[in-house]
């Protein structure tokens, strides 16, 4: 028996499981099928201002399914009344709003049907409501006594719920409600007890249909309330009703329920509905209503209640709100009572309703329909839409249960269950289709998928077949089905490739099989690279009122850049893509700037990235640092004549913890509104004891401090005044100060307003001669100097300075020594005299001025020294002082910067902040020789295959006697690689010019030129040149004086066709420089006529005269600014690195030149072609004048540089000519 049981339950299970699998398919519509119910209508109400309604039932199947309906369990042919239109291959009808509708009232039901079976709808409830009316009637009034209860009925008619009433008069004034006047559930106005304030004439009850827009109102009822007949004796009306009232005065009575209902009664609610259970009673006084549940608790501890605690609303009932409820209706009479036994029922609900589904021949079918409800509901089976004939079904049919074994093709059939229970029905449809058919793959073939590397790859194949299919995928040619752990095959033939890579892009077939047949299909699979993101900066930390811009760097697969979209969001929603806030936001793309950063632009910023295929997000958290909020709610406690504490709220932080607190004081006596530093403490503290001064009139304000900054000040605390007191402290920094030799001024630092400590501040001096034994000199002043004059000049004194003031003297003073007046030295230094380390430089030593001969404080010594002649030349100099001084106690000091060769004198003198003393006896010293200078220049005259000619000029400063000059030479060439250095002697110390042989063709070469005396040679001057190249051609020299008077030179003897250096030079050219010097070529005899015939055109002539005119007064000009006199070098003009093949050309020597009145050229001039040169410098030969030395700072440091004579004979370029050479055949 047990084993049978297990074995039922197993076939049970499969079933179960079976089903569950035919459930999940969805038969494609191309495949026979059963009727399947898609659209209905539930409960209708024909509105009369509808023009028509319309009853809907559509339903899918094949062969398509044809309609039938029955109306209240019967037939109903939809051909039966003109006013009715159907669709063809629909069961939906609409009835036209003619005429009287009323007979179409009742309950429908749709039938869809094919040759397989038949599906059922649902009941469909058509109400066609009627207008709703109160009946015509006469009412008579109602005559009542004070104190009387009254009921005004209402009786609304019937109509569409909700139903909504309304007490109002004849102008539509709503009737005012109590606990002594009330309406109840039913539209009823009771009255627990009238008052003839409650007489009227118009009391109307309104009936108000909403889904109906109806309105209706019920004829107008008369009260009329009298005093009682027994109370007309005399006295006021106020004695006559209270005489009455205390007649009437009773105990409750309930209206509702009424008496005849009992103590108690039943009602019924629905689960999930509202329960309303209502009291109304009557009484003198008017009575007071509560409620109470009897069985267990209230919903909620305060029941709610309405009109005027009468009505119990619950809403939502559940199982939990049966029980028993008793209202009670209490007056000082007494009270009445009723309860009130509520039962939960509810309609049916379903816990297992019957699964349709596709059954292959031969399966096994079981059916399942349950239901629950109160009460409980009956189930009854139908198959087609009719019951089910038990002695014809050849299944097994129960309660709760229908079974089929060895399903066949003939058993598709529609099965429907249906639970009824008072309340409501429910319907369930289970269509049950059997089919033997091959495999039929809805997915298109062919289909093209794509996804992005690291996502999981859909590929789908929908697959309907019964008996069900083997499903199974390959890739490419492969016949071997995928079965890896990245590969699932889903129960809809859908293939899962997870974590996909490159490698899994291909082609991809879905073989589907079963008994009846087999198909198949190709789908194909891209793999794309995924999208990634990188916000920059990551996480920033950015000021207030700074800018910040975020980055979003985005890669992704080229074939998805059509599809690719980019936005930001912050917290979570998205930022439009326009500018914000005018402008301070701004999102252009891949870039999120924002400028002037507020607090409130914290949070996370997201970049999100989407394509056609995969989504990504990167992300960074803008942090906003900014200085703290100020301090809150500063408050003063533990007071004290020196001390407060002060506590206070720290403000937000702003992301940057508070590193320390600043408490700040003001007082409104000495320098009111006048902040002041008092305290720092930590920035975790809150809380600070402040030390505090007397005699002040505190108010305290703290400032926070972070990384950023410092917060603004707290709101001031309130003042805090401490009491007066003598001064704690004494002045500082006392000092002695004098501009006279006989005076002494004694200062010293007052003390702030926060250390008088009372008033009446003074100080008391007291001073006195150091070692002298003599009394104290004082005096009181309210000033912080005093000034005492006949004093010794330089004596040392003893100083006291005091705070005093009405309270008293502050500690005894410190004692300060002090001098009176400095003078300046009344001795010079002794026993001077001079070292030369070198032609440069001297050490000087001198021996100290006895004290008390200082007079003062020394300051140091000075040192004067003048040049008086020059060694050299023997030529005598004007005595120009210089002089270095040397800070304190020197007795010794260098001397720098000295000309060589020369003879000089020196003093030496003491000095105070007075001034110099007496200077020493002056010492004679002479500086050796020292080596030369570097020459002037160096250039190259002339250049030849292997020789050269040089010329160079004399030292600016020889500094002794030359002995001759060292000539170098070096082979170079373009990659800086140089050859052995050769040096030529030069023992002519006059010469100045070297012919130099021996040299390479056509090799470039650098030349160094070095003057020397007896103590060695100075710097050299350099040049650098290219000798000729072989088989060059010689150049021929030809020389003529020009005095400066002509404007033109005629040179007869030049050969036609042939290159000239033309070059004009000074008589004395010793640096040969050029002032002019062009390179040009004769004509050859063809065109000498048209030459000729040129110059002597009148426009060519004019020319010449005006290019003349402007080259003389050039010319005038130069001479003006040389009027000096003197001989001048002028620098050669030539190219330093000339072509081989043209050089012979330009290396003729030329003549010297001079003018008639020896005037020296000063300036530069153009050359023909327009090439400006820049010329060198050109000393004189003969003159050397010494300028000004350079000064030295007191502590003997350098500042001007010691030079010699000024270059007189430099030339200056200061404007240009062109000089003409008319050209001869």
């Amino acid at each position: 028996m047990e084993m049978l049981l297990s074995t039922k339950g197993i076939t049970i299970c499969l079933f179960f499981f079976v089903l569950s699998l035919a459930a999940a398919i969805e038969i494609p519509l191309s495949v026979s099928q059963l009727p399947t119910i898609t659209e209905q209508s539930h409960t209708q109400v024909a509105y009369p201002f509808d023009e028509d309604f319309t009853i809907k039932c559509e339903a899918r199947g094949n062969p398509q399914p044809t309609f039938n309906w029955t109306k209240d369990g019967k037939p109903f042919d939809l051909s039966s009344d003109p006013r009715i239109v159907t669709t063809n291959n629909s069961g939906t009808f609409v009835i036209q709003n003619r005429g009287i509708i009323n007979n179409f009232q009742g309950k429908y039901r749709c039938f869809a049907s094919n040759v397989l079976g038949t599906a059922m709808s649902e009941e469909i409830e058509l109400i066609v409501p009627s207008v709703p009316k109160f009946p015509k009637e006469k009412i008579e009034p109602l005559d009542v006594e004070h104190g009387d209860s009254v009921i005004l009925h209402c009786n609304p008619p019937k109509g569409i719920p909700p139903l909504h009433i309304y007490w109002m008069n004849i102008d539509l004034q709503h009737i005012p409600q109590d606990e002594r006047v009330s309406m109840s559930l039913q539209g009823d106005l009771y009255f627990a007890n009238v008052e003839e304030s409650d007489s009227r004439s118009d009391y109307c009850c309104f009936a108000a249909f909403p889904r109906l827009r109806t309105i209706v109102q019920k004829m107008p009822m008369t009260l009329k309330v009298s005093r009682l007949k027994h109370a007309n004796d005399s006295g006021s009306p106020n004695a006559a009703v209270t005489k009455a009232n205390f007649i009437k005065e009773r105990k409750p009575k309930l209206l509702i329920p009424p008496e005849s209902a009992g103590s108690s009664s039943s009602v019924t609610v629905i689960k999930g509905g509202v329960l309303l259970l209502e009291c109304i009673a009557e009484g003198l006084p008017t009575p007071h209503l509560s409620w109470v549940k009897v069985t267990g608790n209230m919903p909620k501890d305060e029941p709610e209640t309405e009109n005027f605690g009468k009505t119990l609303k619950i809403e939502q009932v559940t199982a939990a709100d049966e029980g028993k409820y008793e209202c009670t209706a209490s007056n000082p009479m007494g009270s009445a009572k009723h309860e009130f036994h509520v039962h939960v029922e509810e309609p049916p609900q379903w816990l297992k309703k019957p699964e349709g589904g596709v059954y292959s021949v031969g399966t096994n079918l079981v059916l399942l329909c349950e239901a629950i409800g109160n009460p409980e509901p009956s189930i009854q089976w139908k198959l087609n839409g009719r019951p089910i004939d038990g002695r014809t079904f050849r299944g097994r049919i129960s309660t709760r249960e229908i079974s089929l074994t060895n399903l066949q093709l003939q058993d598709s059939a529609v099965f429907q269950c249906e639970a009824t229970n008072k309340h409501g029905t429910i319907l369930a449809s289970a269509n049950v289709n059997v089919l033997n058919i091959a495999p039929l793959i809805l997915t298109p073939d062919e289909e093209n998928y794509a996804t992005v590397v690291g996502y999981s790859a859909f590929l789908h194949c929908d697959i309907f077949a019964s008996p069900a299919a083997d499903v199974r995928w390959t890739k490419d040619d492969s016949i071997e089905p995928l079965s890896t752990f990245r590969y699932e095959v889903n129960k809809n033939g859908t293939l899962e490739i997870r974590n996909t890579n490159k490698e899994d892009s291909g082609s991809y077939a879905c073989w589907a099989a079963n008994s009846v047949g087999k198909r198949a299909i190709t789908a194909n699979l891209d793999i794309r690279d995924a999208t990634k993101l990188v916000v920059t900066p990551k996480n920033p930390r950015v000021l207030k009122s700074h800018s910040i811009l975020l980055k979003c760097q985005a890669e992704y697969d080229s074939h998805l850049k059509h599809s690719f979209k980019l936005s930001w969001r912050k917290d979570g929603a998205e930022l439009p893509v326009n500018s914000t806030e005018g402008g301070r936001i701004i999102l252009d793309r891949d870039t999120l700037f924002i400028s002037s950063v507020l607090l409130e632009d914290q949070g996370v910023y997201k970049c999100v990235a989407s394509t056609a295929l995969d989504t990504a997000e990167a992300e960074a958290q803008l942090i906003v640092l900014d200085v703290p909020d100020p301090p809150e709610d500063l408050q003063l406690s533990e007071n004290q004549n020196r001390s407060v504490r002060l506590s206070w709220k720290a403000g937000a932080s702003h992301n940057s913890p508070v590193n320390e607190s600043i408490i700040e004081f003001e007082e409104n006596h000495w320098e009111p509104e006048m902040w002041q530093e008092l305290i720092r403490v930590p920035g975790n503290d809150t809380t600070a004891l402040l030390p505090l001064s007397p005699y002040v009139n505190y108010q305290f304000r703290v400032v926070s401090v972070n990384a950023v900054g410092r917060s603004q000040p707290s709101k001031p605390s309130l003042r805090y005044a401490t009491p007066p007191a003598a001064p704690d402290k004494n002045p500082e920094n006392i000092r002695v100060e004098a501009s006279e030799p006989n005076e002494m001024v004694m200062k010293w630092e007052p003390l702030k307003p926060t250390e008088r400590n009372g008033p009446g501040l003074e100080y008391k001096v007291s001073w006195r001669q150091r070692g002298v034994e003599t009394d104290w000199n004082e005096e009181l002043v309210k000033k912080h100097s005093l000034s005492v004059r006949n004093v010794p000049t330089f004596v040392p004194y003893e100083i006291k300075v005091q705070a005093v003031n009405n309270l008293g003297s502050g500690p005894e003073p410190n004692i300060t020594i002090g001098y009176s007046g400095e003078d300046v030295p009344d001795a010079a230094p002794a026993r001077v005299s001079v070292e030369v380390i070198n032609s440069t430089l001297v050490e000087v030593f001198w021996s100290a001025i006895p004290r008390d001969r200082v007079r003062g404080h020394l300051g140091g010594y000075k040192v004067n020294w003048w040049k008086t002649r020059s060694m050299l030349d023997g030529k005598r100099h004007h005595p120009e002082k210089h002089f270095l001084t040397f800070v304190g106690e020197r007795t010794s000091g260098m001397i720098p910067g000295l000309d060589p060769f020369s003879e000089f004198r020196l003093t030496v003198s003491g000095f105070t902040s007075r001034g110099d003393g007496p200077e020493s006896s002056p010492v004679f010293f002479e500086t050796p020789e020292g080596v030369p200078e570097q020459p002037r220049f160096l250039r190259i005259l002339n250049f030849d295959q292997d020789s050269v000619t040089l010329s160079w000029g004399l030292p600016k400063k020889a500094n002794g006697h030359l002995t001759g000059y060292i000539l170098q030479y070096q082979i170079i060439n373009e990659t800086h690689e140089v050859g052995a250095l050769s040096n030529v002697s030069v023992a002519n110390r006059s010469a100045l010019s070297w012919h130099l042989a021996g040299l390479s063709p056509s090799t470039k070469y650098k030349f160094y030129i070095k003057a020397c005396t007896a103590k060695g040679c100075g710097k050299a001057a350099t040049e650098e040149g290219l000798t000729l190249a072989q088989g060059s051609k010689g150049s021929g020299r030809i020389s003529d004086a020009v005095k400066p008077t002509p404007k033109f030179q005629p040179s007869e003897a030049l050969e036609p066709g042939t290159e000239y250096t033309i070059r004009l030079v000074t008589k004395n050219w010793v640096d040969n420089n050029s002032i002019f010097e062009d390179v040009i070529e004769t004509r050859g005899r063809a065109y000498a006529g048209i030459y000729e015939g040129i110059s002597t055109q009148g426009w060519f002539i004019g020319l010449m005269c005006a290019i003349a005119l402007l080259t003389l007064l050039l010319l005038t000009i130069c001479f003006v600014r040389r009027n000096k006199g003197g001989k001048y070098s002028v620098k050669e003009k030539e190219d330093l690195h000339p072509d081989p093949e043209a050089q012979s050309i330009k290396d003729e020597i030329f003549g010297e030149y001079s003018d008639s009145d020896e005037k020296p050229l000063k300036g530069s001039l153009q050359s023909l072609n327009g090439d400006i040169k820049a010329t060198g410098s050109a000393d004189s030969l003969v003159d050397y004048g010494e300028g000004e030395h350079g000064m030295f700072n007191e502590d003997g440091s350098f500042i001007g540089a010691y030079s010699g004579s000024k270059e007189k004979g430099s030339v200056e370029s200061t404007g240009s000519s062109t000089a003409t050479f008319p050209l001869h055949a």
